[in-house]
């Protein structure tokens, strides 16, 4: 091993995997959605958000889509 390295002569590439990174977000959620989470969170081991992530990637997975039946039932709708 060298006592010194010369950094200046090395060439500089590209992360191959930064179009793979999680890109932070800000999203608003109810205190009961996140509770749930934070329970299975210390159940399992595995951090709330990336078990977040990994229901909303199978929810991607299945082509889930929510039940916006609701919103026919408006008045006014």
């Amino acid at each position: 091993m060298k006592k010194e390295y010369d950094f200046s002569t090395m060439k500089s590439w590209t992360n191959p995997y930064t179009s793979k990174l999680k890109k932070p977000v800000t999203i608003r959620m109810g205190d009961d959605v996140v509770s749930y989470f934070k329970s299975m969170s210390d159940e399992t081991g595995i951090p709330y958000q990336s078990l977040i992530n990994l229901y909303l990637r199978d929810c991607v997975a299945q082509d889930r889509k929510p039940d916006l039946s609701w919103r026919s039932k408006q008045p006014g709708a």
